[in-house]
């Protein structure tokens, strides 16, 4: 890109006569540009020495710090977002964005400063230097309300639209008095056109939020938009408007796609930025093609309408690295999909206008033809709909069960625990739900834990957190649907293993099959998690049956089925034959509270409640449920972070709940290790719980496993195989998998076997966990946080707790 032929309107026509050489005029302006147009609004430049650079030194420095400021924004925000993530999966405090932001910005401003103190005749290339010193003042400001959590992305995109906007109308006022650029319609029409293009990949692959959400985005949307047309406004392409119609194209596009990445940067919130950086800057080459009359209207409406993709239709809360078939892989390519349709506007533009001038009729029907592409695509193929989430109001008053008889049936103790439950929120929830009813507002009671499912958002949250009776309101996540449904867990090998193998071994379970013939027969095993296939051959007979052994919250399924393999996996290492099963004689039910390996509190609680009270599909769980069908032991192979709703506290009242009741439950600890104190998440935090750690066939405690402090704080009871664990897949195929989601089944299992060996025990939730700790062999060195907080009790041993029990 040559800068010979540019002047800066900051300085009068006879000094830049005077310095530009006798050999090269430059070409006129046009007319209507020179006349029409305000200076640049952030004041004139300082003035500089002249260079001895040549201009082709000049433009070559310009066009590598431009590539070094894009990489330098990549690096950060993606590093940023990565540790961001590791962090969410060890349970540890998330890196600072706005630190983050602000040494980019430092970063930019290095590479930048130098080009605006460029000799004036290089005006092109000091409006570069301009634009990118904007664009990384604004990253830093913008990347600061990345502070806000991503659980609240209503009043992160309330902060951006009012802050977005603010700024752009500061710019706007600074302004005032002077003439204003021409707006040509076709231009607009067809900036209108570009940015509807942009938005198709997101229209197909994405999902909207609720009302107020979907709100806040457009309005975040339009005030981005504003932004990117005050720092490319027509003062920048004044100055690029004499090049030829091509070298505006490819040399204003490439400053605008850099100062666009810059902005794009500080969009949206932790992980919306990565799909806008690659969707957003491809912009600036559609943005420059539209100049004929200098204006930065046309590219604030291009760039604030495709902006609405990355906004509007993801929400930040599902982009888990975890899951990259799922929401990020869907965000991905509909950036990507994006990218590819900016440059193909941008220089099917460039082509189409250096040729002919289009009429504003036909723009304007262009921009319509695309709308209503749109629209169909959207109602067709993609989501349509709005998906806004949902409150989870917590009560103050929380059911006593501690007065319950202990010495009672199991049965009968099942059944007192469940009329109490229901009893006690039919009675403290009705002042609430008769306000919900009176507005219209969708809810949906629990009895678990004393509370109601509401659907709304940041407004309603705080008009219930004041509702007398309330305790305090939970974020209760709702699911945006994807078109990419995740893809189930490979089938591994046809062939079930031959012999029990080592994590069976290690536990004992084949010497308590053979030497006091107990399988777990008489005893049923309720699994919570992703689903099971139930026609895999290692559970299709373990089955318990009837409509109500199988509850799909999610997907309304009638029949046992897995969205993913992880349940059918954890399912037959409790209960499954064929040799992968600790308990092949017990029975299952189950129920799915994991889509996409994530839920909610209320979905949690769908199962648990089902767990405690199972009833058929349709039926109520306050009226129809019936304690009586209720499995003896829970496999939880899952937790509820912040992430998905849940505080330190949400849950507590179900588990106690269980252990009143005399179901044994069993959680795995969490994949959050090895940091000191990183077992942190519900349930598996709670003392009614029996939190299962996981060590490997060596013996030792894995580098995955979650840990407690080595004083103080929840501690896992004991450990037990969760490293290359094998057990069923989906399709009927066996192989192995790593997790203490592996090890917190072995427990269920055990549980199984020794009630079934021991029936004096159902019940004695108490005594079955003391002779499993009091039974459990040492771990091998754990010189980190100590063996008692890394492994609890040691590892599982049901042989010498059954023997133990059978001896007493």
């Amino acid at each position: 890109m040559s800068e010979r032929g540019m002047t800066d309107p900051d300085a009068s026509d006879e000094p830049q006569r005077q310095e530009r050489p006798v050999t090269a005029p430059p070409p006129a302006l046009p007319p209507t540009a020179v006349g029409t147009l305000p200076p640049p609004p952030f004041g004139p430049p300082a003035q500089a020495a002249e260079s001895p650079w040549p201009g082709w030194i000049a433009t070559g420095y310009v066009g590598v710090a431009g590539l070094i400021i894009v990489l330098a924004v990549v690096v950060g925000q993606g590093g940023t977002w990565l540790a961001d993530q590791l962090a969410i999966i060890k349970g540890e405090d998330p890196p600072s964005w706005p630190v983050t932001g602000w040494v980019t910005g430092l970063v930019v401003a290095a590479f930048a400063a130098p080009i605006r103190f460029f000799p004036r005749r290089w005006a092109g290339l000091r409006a570069a230097g301009l634009a990118w010193l904007s664009g990384a003042a604004l990253l830093a400001g913008l990347g600061t309300l990345r502070a806000i959590p991503v659980v609240h992305n209503e009043l992160y995109l309330a902060a951006l639209a009012a802050s977005c906007g603010g700024i752009a109308l500061l710019a706007h006022r600074f302004r005032r008095g002077r003439p204003a650029a021409q707006r040509p319609a076709d231009r607009m029409w067809l900036s209108v056109a570009a940015g509807l293009l942009g938005l198709l990949p997101w229209l197909l692959l994405g999902a909207l939020g609720g009302v107020l959400e979907t709100g806040l985005a457009v309005l975040a949307a339009a005030g981005f938009g504003a932004l990117a047309g005050t720092v490319l406004g027509g003062w920048f392409w004044y100055l690029y408007t004499a090049l030829a119609r091509w070298r505006l194209v490819l040399g204003g596009g490439y400053v605008a796609g850099v100062a666009l990445a810059l902005l794009a940067a500080g969009l949206g919130g932790s992980g919306i930025q990565l799909a806008a950086l690659l969707a957003i800057p491809a912009l600036g080459y559609a943005a420059a093609a539209l100049q004929r009359e200098p204006s930065g209207a046309s590219t604030g409406v291009l760039v604030g309408v495709a902006a609405l993709g990355p906004l509007g239709f993801v929400d930040p809360e599902e982009m888990f690295l975890l899951d990259i078939t799922d929401v990020l892989g869907s965000a991905l390519v509909a950036a990507l999909a994006a990218l590819a349709l900016g440059l193909v506007a941008g220089f099917t533009y460039a082509l189409v206008l250096h040729r002919a001038r289009v009429r504003g009729w036909v723009a304007g029907g262009v921009a319509v033809v695309v709308a209503l592409t749109g629209l169909g695509w959207y109602g067709l193929a993609g989501q349509p709909g709005l998906y806004g989430d949902r409150l989870f109001v917590v009560l103050d008053s929380q059911t006593m069960l501690s007065d319950l008889d202990g010495n009672a049936s199991r049965e009968d103790r099942v059944a007192a625990v469940y009329r109490r439950l229901v009893a006690h929120a039919d009675r403290t929830q009705q002042p609430l739900r008769r306000e919900l009813d009176r507005f219209g507002l969708d809810h949906t009671p629990y009895y678990l834990v004393n509370g109601i499912s509401v659907r709304g958002g940041a407004v309603l949250r705080e008009w219930l957190s004041r509702q007398r009776g309330v305790d305090r309101v939970l974020l209760d996540p709702v699911l945006r649907p994807v078109r990419n449904q995740p893809g189930i867990l490979p089938e591994g090998t046809r062939q079930a293993p031959a012999r029990p193998l080592w994590n069976l071994t290690m536990i004992g379970a084949p010497k308590v099959w053979s030497e006091f013939d107990a399988t777990g027969e008489g005893i049923v095993i309720g699994s919570s998690d992703s689903g099971v296939d139930g026609r895999h051959p290692a559970l299709r007979d373990g089955f318990r049956g009837g409509d109500d052994s199988w509850y799909d919250p999610w997907n309304g399924t009638r029949s046992p089925t897995d969205v993913s393999g992880h349940g059918s996996h954890t399912t037959a290492t409790a209960v499954g034959d064929r040799n992968v099963g600790v308990a092949p004689g017990a029975r299952w039910v189950g129920c799915v509270n994991l889509a996409r390996a994530t839920a909610s509190p209320s979905r949690y609680l769908d199962c648990l409640q089902f767990m405690l009270a199972p009833f058929s599909p349709g039926e109520d769980p306050f009226r129809d449920g019936d304690p009586a069908r209720a499995p003896h032991v829970l496999s939880n192979s899952w937790g509820c972070p912040e992430l998905e709703g849940c505080d330190a506290a949400a849950l507590a009242p179900a588990v106690s709940a269980f252990r009143a009741a005399g179901i044994f439950f069993a959680v795995a600890a969490g994949n959050t290790g090895p940091g000191c104190g990183s077992l942190v998440d519900p349930p598996a935090r709670y003392r009614d719980a029996f939190t299962v750690a996981a060590v490997s066939e060596g013996r030792t405690v894995t580098d995955f496993s979650s840990r407690g402090q080595s004083r103080g704080g929840p501690l896992p009871d004991l450990a037990a195989p969760g490293e290359d664990v094998v057990s069923a897949l989906p399709g009927g195929g066996y192989g192995p998998l790593s997790g203490t989601s592996m090890a917190g089944p072995h427990v269920a299992g055990a549980v199984a076997l020794l009630w079934s060996a021991v029936p004096a025990l159902v019940g004695d939730v108490d005594r079955t966990g003391q002779l499993l700790r009091q039974t459990a062999r040492p771990v091998r060195g754990e010189p980190g946080c100590g063996s008692r907080a890394a492994a609890g009790g040691g590892i599982l041993d049901v042989y010498a707790a059954v023997s133990a029990a059978r001896s007493a």
